[in-house]
């Protein structure tokens, strides 16, 4: 997969940022006591993919039954998966942003940047919609 130049600074950045805030948590804390704030923090990301995943899958299918749209339910869905994946992933700025993508109260902040995201790819035509899953 071909990352696009632009986002390779942010990347790097991400990475240098995550690394010092692991040193400086180290030398404060000590490297055991991280190493285990790492390993807990993937436990609970993998832990809070299931149940809030399983909440919103169930919400997706109420709505469908009753015949409404599941959009918003479906954007909190990508906001659940992309939050314990960045809980799983080392490192502590990973983790506050990963945590506050799962929490109900603070995800309606990431699925409103999400849905304008798929707006702007939509209205361009960068992403478009064929209908069915086989394209008629």
């Amino acid at each position: 997969m071909q990352i696009r130049r632009k986002w390779m600074a942010p990347i790097l950045i991400a990475i240098v940022l995550e690394l010092w805030g692991m040193y400086m948590v180290g030398r404060w804390i000590g490297g055991w006591a991280t190493f285990a704030i790492v390993l807990l923090s993937a436990f609970l990301g993998t832990r809070l993919i299931r149940t809030e995943g399983k909440r919103v899958l169930a919400q997706a299918q109420q709505q469908m039954q009753a015949g409404e749209p599941p959009g918003h339910t479906l954007l909190d869905g990508v906001c659940v998966l992309a939050g314990g994946i960045l809980l799983i992933i080392p490192g502590f700025l990973s983790d506050i942003v990963g945590l506050t993508m799962i929490i109900p109260a603070t995800r309606p902040l990431y699925r409103l940047f999400l849905y304008r995201w798929l707006e702007r790819l939509f209205r361009s035509g960068r992403l478009t919609f064929r209908g069915g899953p086989f394209g008629f």
